[in-house]
């Protein structure tokens, strides 16, 4: 399967770099987001969830309305709605998007942000709960006739949906770095997602995937996908200078932490993140400002390593580069989402997915590496660690 690339749309102008601070839906600008990605060349696009956020469903729904080809990512906590209710919202989502829509589950990485919502488990509880979760929506997705459930979490009788998914079910897709997600995501996910981490670190990762996907008795394995901040300019100098302006804004403001407290991608500003995936990246970090060709770590440490934070910098070939690492890896997905959203969405549109699609085209016509995007793109480890601040 080829290598796709998934964005995050944006309901108003507002970003962590111009940092406006909106909170409505600007409709002309979401119209024209949306109609870029389709435009550019993205294949999905998250809807995100958080306590305080635009509803993901009601976005991905309009979403739809305005593109032809991407499909919506709708990210949902178990705890906010019924499976049975989520199961007919998704499929409903699914006709209306003609067989679009494909679901992320987030069964929380902190206690505070789900008590929000009335949630009290505890982490292993949630990721049971998830588990129980998904085997209900696909049960619902694939009957004809009503059928009950008597599970740890849910309970019903007599239900049957006549709302069906275009093509039969939805993708599911998982997330998380802890022992609990790679269970229920290697267990039952159709796609894994996973924060951008070094390449030696995402390797241990997948393969923690991949053995519990074999624990389960499956014969294949979760799709992965690996989310990235790219700074992009036309020359690597130009990218890194870039991404110390945005480091420097980042600082300033905490990132979106600062400006909403307590989240959904992490614990309070100035405390230790309470979900394992901020806290890999935050080691990341301490290990070093930069790693392999392009992964600069020092934007997660200014947000606290709140949701995918890390960056891959430099100059188109640069960044393509880097992510054909991850590629050879095994990563399938590339999440790629800037933090100045429009702007960025159309620079990786314009100079960063055509590289990538190119060579491998490429790799797949003639078996030959590096001949679109070359294999050594990226400046000389001296300089490098000079520009990313390493030296300073």
């Amino acid at each position: 399967m080829p290598v796709e690339f998934i964005s995050a749309i944006n309901v108003n102008p507002s970003n962590e770099v111009n940092r406006f601070g909106y909170g409505g839906v600007d409709l002309p600008f979401f119209r024209r987001y949306a109609r870029t990605l389709d435009d550019y060349g993205f294949d999905y696009t998250l809807c995100a969830y958080g306590s305080a956020f635009h509803d993901p469903f009601t976005v991905a729904s309009a979403l739809t309305q305005y593109t032809e080809r991407v499909r919506p990512i709708v990210a949902l906590r178990p705890n906010t709605m019924y499976p049975t209710v989520a199961a007919k919202q998704l499929a409903t989502l699914d006709q209306l998007s003609g067989g679009r829509a494909v679901v992320h589950f987030i069964a929380g990485g902190d206690d505070h942000e789900q008590a929000r919502e009335g949630d009290r488990l505890a982490k292993a509880e949630r990721y049971a709960r998830q588990s129980e979760y998904i085997d209900i929506l696909r049960r619902v997705w694939a009957s004809t006739t009503p059928f009950d459930h008597a599970g740890t979490y849910y309970s019903f009788e007599d239900f049957v949906s006549v709302v069906r998914p275009v093509h039969g079910t939805i993708p599911v897709s998982v997330g998380g770095s802890s022992a609990e997600a790679y269970q229920v995501g290697g267990a039952k996910g159709d796609i894994f997602g996973l924060w951008g981490e070094p390449l030696a670190q995402t390797r241990e990762q997948i393969d923690a995937v991949g053995a519990q996907a074999r624990l389960a008795g499956r014969t294949d394995t979760p799709r992965i996908w690996v989310s990235f901040r790219p700074i992009v300019a036309a020359t690597d100098q130009l990218a890194w200078e870039k991404a110390h302006q945005i480091l420097g804004v980042l600082r300033d403001t905490g990132g979106f932490r600062a400006r909403v407290g307590r989240n959904s991608l992490g614990g309070d500003a100035g405390q230790a993140p309470p979900n394992v995936g901020s806290q890999r990246l935050l080691a990341a970090a301490a290990q070093g400002v930069v790693h392999d060709r392009a992964l600069w770590t020092a934007t997660a440490t200014a947000t606290g390593a709140a949701g995918a934070s890390t960056a891959l910098v430099g100059s188109p070939e640069t960044v393509a580069a880097a992510i054909l690492d991850y590629v050879d890896l095994g990563a399938e997905l590339i999440s790629i989402r800037g933090y100045d959203n429009f702007n960025d969405l159309v620079d990786y549109g314009r100079d960063v997915l055509p590289l990538v699609r190119q060579e491998l085209a490429h790799r797949e016509a003639t078996g030959q590496r590096g001949e679109v995007v070359p294999a050594d793109a990226g400046l000389a480890r001296e300089e490098l660690a000079v520009l990313a601040g390493v030296a300073s």
